[in-house]
């Protein structure tokens, strides 16, 4: 089995949205499922969050799956760039590889996507990726879709009315990601 990791975003929490119903439904299957908690949104920063997973990332191994939310995707895209050895696919849902143009999210997100990301590096890490973003983002825009899609050479999944697959779009459930994990597993 795989040992997976879920990374939330910004102003985020391990058990809030689809996380904790994700994790379980995981774990069921018989993985190893880590959702670490990392700040937010004070003291969020890339290297605070590096801190973090520092403990995690000597588990991510060939069989490992990243599944990365909002700003988690961008945060995972630089673990990517870093590892030593490739993982075995990522799921990115509503990710961003830039500033949104948001004064409340740009600020704290700075450090994560204000940068150049290493593709090649990204993608010898990690053969397989799957992106799912939503028509009604309120804090996301489609054009992030694209940028990220076209940077990884991957379609994107868009889910019609998933606002920012969040609590308050109904997301404490998300069958569809679940389905597509279990094809890696």
């Amino acid at each position: 089995m795989s040992n997976i990791f879920i990374i939330h975003g910004a102003f985020g929490q391990p058990k809030e949205n689809w996380l904790p119903w994700l994790k379980s439904e995981l774990e069921t299957l018989g993985n190893t499922v880590y959702v670490p908690k990392f700040p937010t949104p004070d003291n969020q920063t890339l290297a605070s969050w590096k801190d973090v997973f520092s403990e995690y990332e000597k588990l991510l191994d060939q069989n490992s799956i990243v599944i990365g939310h909002s700003l988690g995707v961008a945060f995972l895209l630089d673990v990517l760039e870093r590892i030593n050895q490739p993982i075995k696919a990522a799921f990115f849902v509503a990710g961003f590889i830039s500033l949104l143009d948001n004064p409340a999210f740009d600020e704290i997100n700075k450090t994560f996507v204000d940068r150049s990301f290493i593709w090649p590096n990204i993608k010898q890490n990690c053969p397989k990726f799957y992106l799912f973003y939503s028509d009604n983002d309120p804090y996301v825009p489609i054009n992030a879709a694209n940028k990220l899609s076209t940077e990884l050479g991957v379609t994107v999944t868009l889910v019609k009315n998933a606002g920012h697959f969040n609590d308050a779009a109904g997301y404490n459930k998300f069958v569809l990601l679940l389905e597509a994990i279990k094809k890696e597993l």
